[in-house]
């Protein structure tokens, strides 16, 4: 996988602790997805990838669905949109505490910039890979949230800029086999 590729996963884990900051969320299953753009070299790279999954022989796929399941999250085929989406277990703890799973790779710091009932926007600087941003999420309620990101990054001595539209929405109390992530 691309190195750069890595970094699209990070920043959706990134984006995953980002919301840690929100309004009060509904504890339970919470399906979360991601689309990546503004850079048509990511663009491709995910799309590539994408191309590859849908062919890779049924074990094959099989496993690496497993492998994915077990963090909670799954890749959508190339007709999906070109999105990542992820399926996550908030606990009644996290919820309490206005917590989302932390992904403590990558180093980074947020801060946020405002918020108000309905919208809290953030900025954020990772070490590794260096990187930095800002975002805002807007909630629909406790069980629901838009959010728009822009990262700037450097891949390959060339300054970059990504951007990262996603949707959260809640499915269910129970978590079924998903488990939270530490």
């Amino acid at each position: 996988m691309p190195p750069h590729i890595n970094t699209i996963l990070l920043l959706g884990g990134l984006t995953l602790s980002l919301g840690a900051h929100a309004q009060s969320i509904k504890p339970g299953l919470w399906e979360m997805n991601q689309k990546m753009g503004g850079n048509a070299e990511m663009d491709q790279a995910m799309a590539q990838m994408q191309k590859q999954m849908a062919s890779m022989p049924p074990a094959q796929r099989k496993q690496m669905e497993d492998m994915l399941a077990k963090q909670g999250m799954s890749m959508p085929t190339a007709g999906a949109g070109g999105g990542m989406a992820m399926k996550v277990c908030i606990t009644p703890e996290m919820a309490a505490k206005q917590e989302m799973p932390m992904q403590n790779e990558g180093d980074c710091t947020t801060r946020i910039t405002s918020r108000s009932a309905s919208a809290m926007k953030m900025s954020f600087v990772c070490k590794n890979p260096p990187s930095s941003g800002e975002g805002t999420y807007t909630f629909s309620g406790d069980t629901a949230y838009t959010m728009k990101m822009v990262m700037n990054s450097t891949h390959q001595g060339k300054p970059q800029t990504t951007t990262l539209d996603g949707q959260g929405k809640w499915l269910a109390a129970s978590c079924g086999s998903v488990k939270p992530v530490k």
